[in-house]
């Protein structure tokens, strides 16, 4: 199996189960054009996302890591009427770029809220609880995200962490790769914290070898 495997089958899946849809792909042009880098999640992995959030019967959600807003789209599309979904970006640009997609996906700031800045620093300023938590920012700080997660969900939140697995590099016990350190942190925290119920399965795709976090919190 290689990583062009990977995506063929990654492109078959999306192409059999999701139907098209040209305000995503726009979303995903608008962000190349504006210069963002090409590390959205896959449709198929936006789906998973839109899905687990209905199934926790999400009314808030929280995201960490805007990006240009593609996967705020699908968590914003499982809100029921009256749901409210915040997202924090640390780039002033990538923000607005989130911003144009999303209002042209028919999110305004009322449902879907923007805050600029570091995430560190943002979420202590945020009211809770969140049904649903998404971490898809910077790996370093993994384990914070997650313990400042837990200071605004409930019991029976629900905490997805991405990019877990860092092309396997994550069992390297002696790396020095701030990102993998940084995942390690956040596992360790995960193995230790009685609030939560986790798992972490590996993916393989048209992001290659990764993998993500599903955590409950008790």
């Amino acid at each position: 199996m290689t990583d062009k495997t990977w995506a063929e089958i990654d492109d078959y899946l999306t192409g059999a189960l999701l139907a098209p849809d040209p305000v995503l792909d726009e979303a995903l042009a608008d962000s190349a054009a504006g210069g963002l880098p090409s590390i959205a999640v896959a449709p198929n992995q936006g789906k998973l996302l839109h899905l687990l959030a209905r199934m926790a019967g999400a009314r808030t959600i929280l995201e960490i890591g805007t990006l240009g807003g593609y996967s705020t789209i699908w968590l914003a599309r499982a809100l029921p009427p009256g749901g409210k979904l915040v997202t924090c970006e640390y780039d002033p640009k990538h923000a607005e770029v989130a911003k144009a997609n999303l209002a042209r996906a028919g999110f305004g700031e009322d449902v879907a809220e923007i805050r600029v800045g570091a995430a560190l620093d943002t979420l202590p300023t945020l009211s809770g609880p969140f049904d649903f938590v998404f971490i898809d920012a910077d790996k370093v700080n993994l384990a914070n995200y997650v313990r400042a997660s837990l200071e605004l969900a409930r019991p029976g939140t629900t905490i997805v962490v991405d990019n877990v697995v860092r092309q396997g590099r994550v069992t390297d016990a002696g790396s020095t790769d701030p990102n993998v350190r940084g995942a390690r942190e956040m596992f360790d925290l995960l193995a230790a914290e009685p609030r939560l119920d986790a798992t972490a399965v590996q993916t393989v795709g048209t992001k290659g070898h990764d993998g993500f976090v599903l955590a409950l919190v008790r």
